[in-house]
């Protein structure tokens, strides 16, 4: 399984759960990989389907997919949990149907800081290629709010929700928890209102900086997420001058994800992420190989 760096990668995959990492090609050749995905096992994506969502990716020439299912705990998922075992099962068929995808496992948690016991039973009930660490909600008069709210919800001021959104994140960075990529750091600004001064990184680089510096300690990979190609102001998070400052901040790796919910939007915006990865400066040394905790990945990741 590869989280790592994605831009033009020379890598030949090995057949999923095969235990085998990642090697250099003899020739390069673009990396496709879409590393956040997700399918029917997923509360919000009814839509989805895992067996069609492979053979997308198989028509699209992808080599690799990661299905990192949401395991949410939060009002909004409503009670809904994640069916280990039944969505085991299905990779397992997938694996079989298209052997020639490296088909991986995942789990994206939802605020595991705040329910790392929920998270923690999550983790324990499978065996997971690739973890996600999430935060899609905020603290607003004493209860949690969804951030894609953000749009709808007149009384919640935007930039109050980003500063508290970044306070979160170095919550979550904290928790014991473990996972191995941060994902989509900057997500309220999908659901910015319209009427208020556009998003800017600039206007918080000292609260996201806090982030950067926290999670290159913690030494997990900085997700950039495109959100299924939308407009890259929005749907690109964190944005490229954010990728950047994770470089400067001593960041190893970058995992590149569309969080496509359907089939259709499998893979889209990746080749665009992957440009910035490059311009960012992530280069073949910020590739992850992964075949278990005493792998390349926990020896790139962890801080020496």
């Amino acid at each position: 399984m590869t989280l790592g760096r994605t831009h033009l990668q020379q890598f030949s995959l090995p057949a999923a759960g095969s235990g085998a990492g990642l090697h250099a090609a003899a020739e390069p050749e673009p990396t496709s990989a879409d590393l956040h995905v997700h399918s029917q096992w997923s509360w919000d994506a009814l839509q989805g389907s895992m067996d069609r969502t492979c053979a997308r990716a198989v028509e699209l020439g992808l080599r690799a997919v990661a299905f990192t299912e949401h395991a949410d705990f939060t009002p909004v998922a409503a009670g809904a949990q994640l069916d280990v075992a039944g969505y085991m099962e299905c990779l397992t068929r997938c694996r079989v149907r298209f052997p020639g995808l490296a088909i991986w496992s995942g789990v994206e948690l939802g605020e595991p800081h705040r329910f790392a016991v929920e998270a923690t039973a999550v983790l324990r009930q499978g065996t997971f290629d690739l973890v996600l660490g999430s935060l899609h909600c905020v603290e607003s008069e004493g209860q949690l709010v969804d951030c894609s709210e953000l749009g709808s919800d007149r009384g919640l001021d935007p930039g109050s929700v980003m500063r508290s959104y970044f306070q979160e994140v170095l919550g979550l960075l904290a928790a014991p928890v473990e996972f191995q990529v941060l994902a989509h750091l900057e997500y309220p600004k999908r659901y910015w209102p319209a009427g208020y001064p556009n998003y800017r990184s600039e206007d918080y680089r000292a609260e996201i900086e806090a982030v950067l510096e926290a999670a290159a300690r913690r030494g997990v990979a900085l997700e950039l997420n495109t959100t299924r190609g939308m407009d890259e102001a929005r749907g690109l998070c964190p944005a490229p001058e954010v990728v950047r400052w994770w470089r400067q901040a001593g960041g190893r790796a970058v995992a590149i994800g569309s969080d496509a919910h359907q089939p259709e939007t499998l893979g889209a915006g990746l080749a665009v992420a992957q440009e910035v990865a490059r311009a960012a400066g992530f280069g073949a040394t910020s590739v992850l190989n992964v075949s278990g905790p005493s792998s390349a990945l926990a020896e790139l990741l962890t801080p020496g």
